[in-house]
Order: C-alpha cells, then sequence, then structure tokens
C-alpha cells in the first residue's frame, strides 16, 4: 500500500484534460431534433432492439439521452414496449434465437411502423453474416425503412437515419 502511495505522489494526476465540446455536432443535433418534431407535431416514442449486437450500438445509442443529444428532453422518448412505440431502432445480426421475438415486437407495433436498423450487423449482417445462428441482416427478418452503417455510428447518425425514416413517413402520407 505504501508502494502504491508513493507511486501516486510521484506521478500525480495521470488523466487527460476532458474534451472541449463540438459546437458544430451540438447545432446539428439540435436542429435535427426540431426537424422532428416540426414533422411529428408530437413526441416520437421509440422501442430500442438488441437482435443479437455485441452492444457497442447500444452505448451510441445510450448517448443520445445523455445532456450532449438530450432527446428526452424534445419529446423523443424510449418506451418499453412496442405497443406504445412509434419506431423500432434495431442493433445486431438478427440471431437465430431473436428472430421470432423480433418478428412478434414489429408485429406489435402500431401502423404506420418504421424500422432503422443501426450499425453494420444491422445492415448487412456485419462480420457475422448469416450462419447457422444467425439471420444476418434484420432485413432478413421484417422490413427496414432505413439503415444506419456504422460500427458503431456515432449518436448524431442514428439521430439523421431516425429523421431520415420520419422523412420518409411524411413523403407517403402526402396524397
Amino acid at each position: 500500500m505504501l508502494r502504491l502511495l508513493r507511486q501516486i505522489t510521484r506521478i500525480g494526476i495521470a488523466t487527460e484534460t476532458a474534451p472541449l465540446p463540438d459546437h458544430q455536432a451540438l447545432a446539428e443535433a439540435a436542429r435535427i431534433q426540431r426537424e422532428l418534431l416540426e414533422i411529428l407535431g408530437q413526441a416520437l416514442t421509440i422501442r430500442q432492439v438488441d437482435a443479437g449486437s455485441c452492444n457497442a450500438c447500444e452505448l451510441e445509442i445510450h448517448a443520445l439521452g445523455n445532456p450532449y443529444y438530450n432527446i428526452e428532453g424534445l419529446g423523443i422518448k424510449f418506451v418499453a414496449s412496442p405497443r406504445h412505440a412509434d419506431l423500432l431502432l434495431v442493433t445486431g445480426p438478427v440471431s437465430r434465437h431473436m428472430e421470432e421475438a423480433l418478428r412478434r415486437t414489429w408485429e406489435a407495433t402500431p401502423e404506420p411502423r418504421l424500422v432503422v436498423a443501426v450499425g453494420d450487423c444491422g445492415c448487412d449482417g456485419g462480420i457475422f453474416g448469416e450462419s447457422y445462428a444467425s439471420c444476418g441482416p434484420v432485413s432478413n427478418v421484417i422490413p427496414v425503412d432505413v439503415t444506419v452503417p456504422g460500427c458503431p455510428p456515432p449518436p448524431i447518425e442514428i439521430l439523421r437515419g431516425i429523421l431520415a425514416a420520419v422523412r420518409r413517413t411524411r413523403e407517403t402520407a402526402r396524397p
């Protein structure tokens, strides 16, 4: 213990300073959020489904709720039930064990249902592809409206994907 304390006093603080905020990314996130709410005129509810991912995409999705992006402060909420959701955010290559659960979640989501596949694995199977344990991309199991590639994609790209799905719904709803 004494040796460790001596080492701490000799080396000092070994952490780096916090990065400066990226004002351009913050402005882009705020613009996307405003446009989403203008299109919807109400809150957007999202059900996130992990269909077999490594959780890297989930970490980026969770970052959407931190104070930096604060999507819940603008009316975009994550819900526990697909029956309350407007949009499904699906990550990972769909494992054989999740195939039926994902299909049932999609069927339980009310119309017009939107699906955004997040990450390389959700878009095209990623490094896992199709195998005895994996169905591959989300589109092999349920219809996908928008894909957000990346391993993992940054939160701003996930927001752009959500916006693209909502825009697509608005354009198809017009007479």
